[in-house]
């Protein structure tokens, strides 16, 4: 073999000089890659990620609060109990009740725990002059302490508070004119109050003030049963209607009346309510006790025609309330904060880091 020139040895030497570049095996790269991503994490080393808030469960709510409000319509007011037969058989029971003039007996007795057959069995059974204590003398023809009395010996003689149920009895204070709604006391006076007619009836007594048939100024007790705590207040309407017939009859006369006076705060008042029921007992007089097995069907058929409206505005308003109570829920819940508290560089690169630090 031949021996290098001069020339081979120098551009040997040369080509030594040059630097090289380092090329890693294709083994070492996961582990460099691995080790890079360390690097980049470092700058966050301390800061804990945090995990979201769990998405809200739907609260357990109490149960909706039906109210019953039962307005006046003297003998018509055996309708009532037809009425909340249906209800009941359909699986409503009211929450609170509230009544007026008739529908004010009617609620204390069914307020006391009665339940609508008994009540119906009560009412087949009552004798009329058992509840007319007539008075020639006097401010009306009946004084109403006959009626007051069959009232608390029904419930029990227990006062309006010790009830089964919250009951309000809605009568009109003589001397101002504004309505009372009685929630605790005697029971049988309260009813007593909201059931003494003007002119028929004497005014009843009550604390210093005399008060006189609660259909003046609220004939369908819908405020009254919205006091008590109702949710949804289903109406029962069996107020007669003026339409062009004159009354005849002293009872005929005043009652249709007190109507005309209290349409207009009547129709306001309906206006408020989730659900009327008007069971069409437009033909049966004031004092027609006789017909109170007729009351009592067309409250029935009255009370399964609306079960529809009542079962949709049921529904309705138990989605209004879970969602109210949801939005409240999520109105509580911590809002979500910036995991990235440092001041790193890699905090200075990321565009939806805040401009703040975190405290």
């Amino acid at each position: 073999m031949q021996p290098a020139s001069a020339f081979d040895r120098a551009g040997a030497a040369k080509l030594c000089a040059v630097p090289t570049v380092f090329r890693p095996r294709m083994r070492f790269r996961p582990f460099l890659a691995g080790l890079s991503l360390a690097a980049l994490l470092a700058g966050c080393a301390g800061n804990e990620p945090v995990p979201p808030p769990p998405p809200p469960v739907a609260p357990q709510l109490p149960p909706l609060k039906i109210g019953l409000a039962l307005g006046g319509g003297a003998a018509k007011g055996f309708a009532h109990i037809g009425a909340i037969k249906m209800l009941e058989a359909n699986g409503y029971k009211a929450d609170v009740v509230a009544g007026t003039s008739a529908g004010s007996v009617v609620g204390a007795l069914y307020a006391s725990g009665m339940d609508p057959f008994l009540m119906q069995q009560k009412a087949i059974a009552l004798d009329e002059a058992s509840i007319r204590d007539v008075r020639l003398f006097g401010g009306g023809l009946v004084e109403g302490r006959a009626l007051e009395d069959y009232v608390n010996i029904q419930v029990g003689r227990r006062p309006i508070e010790k009830l089964a149920l919250p009951f309000a009895a809605v009568a009109t204070r003589l001397d101002t004119g504004d309505r009372t709604v009685f929630v605790r006391g005697n029971t049988g006076q309260a009813v007593r109050a909201s059931s003494s007619v003007p002119g028929v009836f004497e005014p009843v007594k009550i604390g210093g003030h005399s008060y006189v048939d609660g259909g003046v100024v609220s004939p369908v007790p819908v405020d009254a049963a919205r006091q008590l705590g109702a949710d949804l207040v289903i109406a029962i309407d069996i107020s007669s209607k003026a339409g062009g017939d004159a009354p005849t009859g002293m009872l005929g006369i005043v009652n249709q009346s007190i109507t005309i006076m209290g349409q207009t705060l009547g129709r306001q008042e309906l206006a408020r309510a989730d659900v009327v029921i008007r069971p069409q007992v437009n033909d049966i007089g004031p004092a027609s006790f006789e017909q109170r097995n007729n009351a009592i069907l067309e409250g029935e058929r009255a009370a399964l025609a609306a079960m529809p409206q009542i079962r949709a505005k049921i529904a309705e308003a138990e989605k209004a309330r879970l969602a109210a109570a949801l939005q409240k829920m999520q109105q509580a819940q911590p809002k979500p904060q910036d995991i990235d508290c440092g001041d790193s560089w890699v905090r200075r690169l990321n565009p939806f880091s805040k401009e703040k630090p975190c405290s």
